[in-house]
């Protein structure tokens, strides 16, 4: 089921025009920009955009344009992990990895306990706060990470936020979902998940 509703929503997106994706994109990190969640964050940790997911560089841009420090995630495929480092540039502090992947092309990981917010990808949402990613569980991770203990924040267009998203065990909520025209917050999601660390 999964897997079917995955090639169904990249094939929506892939579908957009590129500019409409772009503005529209623009339109959901402004938006995102302007809530305390960003404003009051000193460090953000964002997705590198695939070309078929909501670009964040507007998002990047506004944070570095605010002094915050901008964190992007290097995959440690031997490990299944995702690894926090910072960058100060989109192109010469970046590499093409695996499956396409732009990520920083070196630097010493930064604590998890740094990241006060985290801009999650996903193919497809809902209003409860759970997300449908690519399927290699490396963000569900980070998010059930001890150390983690920031805003957990989606970002999509509105046509990506659907009824009800399956999920399984492994599957980890958000904070907060904006779009390119909503913010959602689930505050029930954060307590709960919260609730489970101390456990």
């Amino acid at each position: 089921m999964k897997a079917e509703l995955r090639r169904r929503l990249r094939a929506a997106m892939a579908a957009i025009e590129r500019q409409e994706l772009l503005s529209r994109s623009a339109a959901a990190c402004h938006l995102l920009a302007e809530q305390e969640e960003f404003r009051g964050a000193q460090t953000i940790m964002a997705y590198l955009s695939l070309p078929y997911e909501l670009d964040t560089t507007t998002l990047v841009l506004s944070a570095w344009q605010a002094g915050k420090r901008v964190l992007a995630p290097k995959v440690d495929w031997e490990q299944r992990r995702m690894l926090p480092i910072e960058i100060r540039s989109l192109t010469t502090d970046l590499v093409e990895g695996d499956l396409g992947l732009r990520e920083p092309a070196q630097g010493v990981p930064v604590p998890v306990a740094d990241i006060e917010l985290l801009i999650v990808p996903g193919l497809g949402f809902d209003r409860s706060g759970n997300r449908l990613g690519r399927g290699r569980g490396f963000y569900d991770r980070l998010l059930r990470h001890s150390d983690f203990g920031g805003t957990a924040c989606g970002l999509a267009l509105a046509e990506q936020v659907l009824p009800v998203i399956p999920v399984g065990a492994g599957d980890s909520p958000l904070d907060m979902l904006v779009t390119d025209r909503s913010v959602l917050r689930f505050p029930a999601r954060r307590s709960g998940r919260a609730q489970a660390e101390s456990e």
